[in-house]
């Protein structure tokens, strides 16, 4: 009987809807390229439809060519390394991490836009020289993070000669070297995180263990040790004070 009256229910809804979104006037969008015999009308349309791939390519931009990746690791160590599963959850650190990148990329974006895109907006230059003026401050950010031992592993994958320039190094050479280099960062001050949480446990263990009290579990005692030493030394303050100086702000 639920399955008919679900079956019921869903044809009524199809054939109310195209009705109702008539009767509201709903605006509708539509996009294509039609027939023409211009090369600019096809050249244009070709554009959007590039500019709408790259749209859908941001999050993974934003990931792989700002600081998000180190500072999510970073916190991501120092959860686990409390021990606090869930706490904080991983909206909060995400959207942490994701304000302290807009912090450190404030300059970056500001030279982008001051260098390229309001004199494309103002048509002082092409679009090519825009994109051009764009990439350099974005490439000079991540060089400055990038190991040159990253570099030489994917120019030589590559095939490609050392530039005389670290500046002329390309994108697609660039781009995962600076990640790769970001992993290796963000895991050592993941590392120095861990070691005085590691030194609370294992004190906790023995202390436990001398007192023959080994079938109470360490972390029920070694749990709020980490967060009461955390919040007295200003853990937070610590941890995003180190990570701004670890991109040589």
């Amino acid at each position: 009987m639920n399955k008919q009256l679900f079956l019921f229910l869903s044809l009524c809804l199809a054939i109310c809807l195209p009705g109702w979104a008539h009767a509201a006037d709903l605006p509708t969008l539509s996009f294509s390229l039609g027939e023409s015999e211009d090369p600019d009308a096809w050249f244009t349309g070709l554009k959007i439809i590039a500019m709408m791939t790259i749209l859908t390519l941001a999050p993974s931009i934003l990931i792989m060519m700002t600081s998000f990746t180190r500072i999510l690791i970073v916190f991501a160590f120092l959860r686990q390394a409390m021990g606090t599963q869930q706490a904080p959850p991983n909206q909060i650190l995400v959207g942490l991490a994701l304000f302290l990148t807009i912090f450190i990329m404030m300059p970056v974006w500001q030279k982008i836009d001051t260098q390229a895109l309001t004199p494309y907006l103002n048509e002082d230059i092409t679009q090519s020289v825009a994109i051009d003026r764009a990439i350099a401050p974005l490439s000079s950010f991540m060089l400055k993070q990038t190991r040159e031992d990253d570099l030489i592993l994917f120019l030589g994958a590559a095939k490609m000669e050392k530039p005389a320039k670290a500046e002329d190094t390309p994108l697609h050479v660039l781009i995962p070297s600076f990640v790769i280099s970001e992993l290796r960062t963000a895991f050592e001050i993941g590392f120095l995180i861990y070691i005085p949480f590691v030194i609370l446990d294992l004190v906790v263990a023995s202390v436990l263990m001398s007192m023959g009290m080994m079938m109470l579990p360490p972390v029920m005692i070694s749990l709020p040790l980490k967060i009461i030493l955390f919040v007295l030394v200003d853990g937070w303050h610590l941890i995003t004070a180190n990570l701004l100086a670890s991109f040589k702000m």
